[in-house]
């Protein structure tokens, strides 16, 4: 089993998430973060971005762009280099950059990519474009050494997550399957009240728990959160 893969995460700029979306009075400006998984296969990127998107869209959550290019130079990597890539969905704040890496392999859901391909969904160019090379998963796959990509539907049906074996536990890049850290963490506990029988009523949680909690995760990342959710006790 690989256990060498180690994770960078790379700052791809913010947007601004308008107050009718947060469910608060205000709106929340959240980051973009993609990850660069060095593998003794290669380099794998998981997410590429913020695409370009029409003028309703931009004016609706006002993004600012860290260029894809500007990113991975800041890591010491250029588009070349990459290997494969995986988008945890493919809405325009995780796939944007899918367009500047025309011939590489993109990693996806089959449901995701269907979804996506009716229409009405994300920006069409940045699904199709020239060059555009899917290989299209239907559920978990082991696509590296130690590298699983395992569904988390929610968010979209298609989410996929990445889990990584290193050395030291696993690492889990959770893209969008919840926004934020702590709604992880209320989902991880959720489960635990249900495993313990607690009394009801208790919150329900997302069925793809079960399967990464078998993985052990030792830190779990996000796309729209600096926070890392790590486990109460050590391991």
């Amino acid at each position: 089993m690989g256990k060498t893969a180690a994770v960078r995460r790379l700052d791809l700029g913010y947007f601004i998430r308008p107050a009718s979306e947060t469910g608060g009075p205000e709106p929340r400006v959240e980051p973009v973060l993609a990850y660069l998984v060095r593998h003794d296969r290669g380099l794998l990127l998981f997410d590429t971005g913020i695409g370009s998107a029409d003028p309703g869209t931009e004016a609706h959550y006002r993004p600012r762009r860290r260029p894809l290019r500007e990113a991975l130079s800041a890591a010491g990597v250029t588009l070349g280099d990459i290997s494969l890539v995986v988008n945890c969905h493919l809405h325009f704040d995780h796939c944007g950059g899918n367009p500047l890496l025309a011939g590489k392999p993109i990693l996806v859901q089959k449901t995701e990519l269907a979804t996506a391909r009716r229409g009405g969904y994300t920006i069409d160019e940045l699904v199709d474009f020239p060059g555009a090379v899917y290989e299209e998963l239907a559920g978990e796959a082991e696509i590296w050494p130690g590298v699983w990509i395992v569904p988390t539907p929610g968010h979209t049906q298609g989410h996929q997550s990445l889990v990584l074996r290193q050395a030291d536990g696993t690492v889990i890049l959770a893209g969008q399957a919840h926004d934020f850290a702590s709604l992880f963490a209320s989902g991880v506990l959720a489960r635990q009240a249900a495993l313990d029988g607690v009394e009801e009523p208790l919150p329900a949680y997302e069925h793809w728990l079960d399967r990464l909690a078998e993985l052990d995760p030792r830190r779990v990342y996000f796309a729209h959160d600096c926070s890392v959710w790590e486990p109460a006790a050590p391991a």
